[in-house]
């Protein structure tokens, strides 16, 4: 078997960290638009004062890799040095058979990060490494000017987890499919409804209650996935989407590595 050098290793968290020389995340999560869950998630993100690991949880294709993103991009914002932030997704080949501590190093080393400065560590899809959740607490207590925030898509099995390890070290955030608000401010849409005051009580009315209708059967063939609303191919065929984006993977990938099944074929 080939073995995986340091260079390709270095290689690859570069390219997951363009931010390191350019200062931006890239325009292909800069043109989206974020979520409204953005706004009590990044709180979260930020907060030093309590010394705790953001677990974002949420089933596959609702915007998690996006959210973290979205995060990056406030945090660079916000004046904190590229350097001191990194990304990584867990599942890549190239990370196989490297723990959290390993990944951890590793940054540092390439991004020649301020060990005495705040660090904010991002790691994507966390369930693919086994006992995840311990060796996030170790690093929790150890890692001093650290904050971690990381992701994955099995949320019941990851809460669960995060529960009977996190010891307090955790603090869980789920993120849902979109809701019918979201899906109307993603699509620009947000005019169809208009806020009223009724006897003190704040309230929305629809001027063309026909239009918001037509929205709102879209939003319950396609319209809990951000990446389905605005991909027409998506939504000529929705059904193929979930099947082989969503269902496909997490019988495929997530449950086998969770629960060490090993017949695949009988599960499917």
């Amino acid at each position: 078997m080939r073995r995986i050098t340091r260079e390709q290793l270095a290689e690859r968290i570069k390219a997951e960290n363009p931010w390191w020389q350019t200062g931006s995340i890239g325009s292909e999560y800069d043109q989206m638009k974020p979520r409204a869950y953005f706004r009590l998630f990044f709180p979260l993100a930020k907060d030093l004062n309590v010394k705790r690991a953001l677990v974002l949880m949420g089933p596959r294709r609702v915007g998690k890799t996006v959210l973290m993103h979205h995060v990056i991009r406030k945090l660079l914002a916000d004046g904190v040095s590229p350097r001191q932030i990194a990304f990584v997704s867990v599942d890549h080949p190239l990370y196989n058979g490297l723990g959290l501590e390993d990944l951890v190093t590793l940054y540092r080393n390439v991004a020649g990060a301020d060990n005495a400065k705040t660090q904010y560590l991002f790691f994507d899809e966390i369930q693919y490494l086994k006992n995840w959740q311990i060796h996030l607490k170790s690093l929790v207590d150890s890692s001093r000017n650290t904050k971690f925030i990381v992701s994955g898509s099995a949320a019941a099995a990851l809460s669960l987890k995060s529960r009977e390890s996190g010891a307090g070290r955790f603090t869980d955030f789920l993120l849902s499919p979109l809701t019918f608000y979201e899906y109307l401010s993603l699509i620009d849409r947000n005019h169809l409804l208009k806020k009223v005051y009724v006897g003190g009580r704040e309230l929305f009315q629809a001027d063309d209650i026909s239009l918001l209708n037509r929205h709102f059967i879209d939003f319950l063939n396609f319209g809990g996935y951000p990446e389905a609303i605005f991909s027409e191919k998506i939504q000529a065929n929705p059904t193929r989407f979930i099947k082989r984006d969503i269902i496909d993977k997490v019988l495929l990938r997530d449950l086998p590595s969770l629960y060490g099944i090993s017949d695949i074929q009988e599960l499917n």
